[in-house]
């Protein structure tokens, strides 16, 4: 692999605009500043942990993407519906991705417990690897015969035909070094899907400082449309196409509505998740959204 080239985004925070005060709600209760970078359209949680300090904020049971817990209705209905997706996500690289050989290998960065890519050994013949930081996530992909690295570094040597990051782009401290590394780690023409929270949806702005999908500050990028597409093609990747994430709409409502009121309203957080993606219908501006991209050579 190359060396990392010099960063092309400048995000300055001395000209950053205040734009929300969010509190963590999960974990520590601490407050948390959005801070509006004007030339990419993007928020940014601030003061960001120290980094030998944010494993500390994904500490608990509750944070469940690092967990296979089915202990009440709640995390039932996110495990049926993870299961639902896995399909659709491997449909997707097919309709998308045109490979020359049959064997396509596939890398899922920031894999938590291994499902997607246990579906995809089920399914194809593909070959895949996972890179997931969290040891108690990755062991639980490991005994589902997942093959994890913990970074991104320990693959500088290989090239992927896809590599896909489902809600995790916007965990990365040091967002441009991160883009540079799946950059190179991808073949030419390659496929890159990228699926993060959008913060101008409609249920972003019903809920306000109690939006779940804020999840400060795991979360320390917050995107817009415009800022995927911006960000991405000064790194030569193409945007070819994006798909609304309906399912998400109401995994975050009902989570927002525990936030808000202190309890899971089901009846409300579906409610509100369905007029979410009834006005992404019309402004396109879903929930979240998954971003397919292609790696392109410079000047095509």
């Amino acid at each position: 692999m190359q060396n990392i080239q010099e960063s092309k985004l400048h995000f300055d925070t001395a000209t950053a605009e205040n734009y929300l005060q969010v509190t963590d709600e999960s974990i520590s209760k601490e407050i948390f500043n959005l801070r509006y970078h004007k030339q990419y359209d993007l928020l940014e949680t601030f003061p960001r942990p120290e980094k030998e300090k944010l494993g500390d904020y994904y500490k608990s049971e509750n944070y469940i993407s690092h967990t296979d817990s089915r202990r009440n209705f709640f995390e039932k209905l996110y495990q049926s519906v993870k299961n639902k997706t896995l399909s659709d996500k491997i449909k997707l690289i097919n309709k998308n991705h045109s490979p020359s050989s049959v064997k396509i290998k596939v890398l899922d960065i920031g894999c938590g417990t291994g499902d997607f890519l246990a579906a995809i050994q089920k399914n194809t013949v593909w070959e895949t690897v996972g890179v997931e930081p969290n040891q108690q996530a990755a062991d639980l992909a490991r005994n589902k015969n997942v093959k994890v690295f913990e970074h991104l570094e320990k693959l500088r040597e290989q090239e992927f035909d896809v590599i896909t990051l489902w809600h995790v782009l916007e965990h990365v401290p040091n967002l441009e070094y991160y883009i540079q590394q799946v950059q190179q780690l991808l073949k030419n023409n390659g496929l890159l899907i990228v699926a993060v929270p959008n913060y101008k949806s409609y249920d972003a702005k019903h809920y306000g400082t109690k939006w779940a999908a804020y999840d400060v500050p795991r979360h320390i990028w917050h995107f817009s449309k415009h800022a995927i597409k911006r960000i991405f093609e000064t790194y030569d990747f193409k945007l070819i196409h994006i798909k609304p994430m309906y399912y998400d709409s109401f995994y975050v409502s009902l989570l927002s509505e525990k936030y808000k009121t202190g309890k899971m309203n089901f009846i409300k957080g579906f409610y509100y998740g369905f007029i979410s993606n009834l006005s992404g219908f019309f402004t396109k501006e879903y929930s979240s959204h998954i971003y397919l991209m292609k790696k392109v050579h410079k000047g095509t």
